[in-house]
């Protein structure tokens, strides 16, 4: 239990400090949270044609308003604690990376839901957009990832002990 504390919280402040660095911002975060945004909406535009995406903001032509997703709001807090508590259990490799994989996943479809969901809101009424942004989904998002790990500790394979001598 405390070799998975230590791990944990040495991976959380390994994983949230290079999330803050100048380079990874530039070349990783920034883009990723565009390609959310412009994701977010090609889903709207299947029953919205007046919804665009320019950079991180996702705009209504018909009403001019729209969202812009920044940092905090893109999902990658998210998902780097549960890949610090996924690296932190011992399993294999193979689980470990498989959960990573499908835990990205789960943690960012949740999140295009979010984020979609936020748009109408705001361009509907801002006392619900901010009730939802603020305690909501955040707390959802990061339930998300406690959920997932969760999950993939029961899909991990039963450990053998060794018999007794």
């Amino acid at each position: 239990m405390i070799r998975f504390i230590i791990v944990f919280l040495v991976s959380l402040l390994v994983l949230f400090t290079a999330e803050l660095l100048q380079p990874v911002q530039t070349h990783v975060i920034m883009p990723f949270t565009a390609g959310i945004a412009h994701v977010s909406a090609w889903i709207m535009q299947v029953f919205d044609h007046n919804v665009i995406a320019r950079g991180n903001d996702i705009l209504s032509a018909r009403s001019g308003g729209g969202i812009q997703i920044v940092a905090g709001c893109n999902g990658v807090e998210a998902v780097l604690i549960l890949v610090s508590a996924i690296l932190a259990f011992p399993a294999p490799w193979k689980h470990k990376l498989a959960g990573i994989a499908i835990g990205f996943l789960a943690i960012q479809s949740l999140n295009l839901v979010r984020i979609i969901s936020l748009f109408y809101l705001h361009e509907w009424n801002q006392v619900w957009f901010d009730w939802f942004h603020l305690y909501l989904w955040q707390a959802l998002i990061i339930l998300d990832a406690l959920v997932f790990w969760l999950v993939w500790l029961r899909w991990l394979p039963v450990r053998r002990s060794a018999a007794p001598a």
